[in-house]
């Protein structure tokens, strides 16, 4: 399933512990770096922002964004 839409951004409904696909595509851009990450990279999110996240310090910085 993640073979489907190569080189597409997916787009994806994010809940804990996990997300679904809405539509094909491989990867998502992070919501702070715009870092392209492969769908079997994607570790961090925010399911009340619905954001995606490159690494453990890109979701501190969007959670301290957010706090602002």
């Amino acid at each position: 399933m993640l073979m489907q839409g190569k080189g597409r951004e997916a787009r994806i409904h994010y809940m804990a512990g996990t997300f679904r696909l809405l539509s094909d595509g491989d990867h998502v851009p992070c919501a702070v770096t715009g870092a392209r990450i492969p769908l079997e990279e994607l570790r961090y999110w925010s399911v009340a922002r619905q954001e995606p996240y490159v690494d453990a310090a890109a979701s501190l910085a969007a959670e301290e964004r957010a706090r602002r």
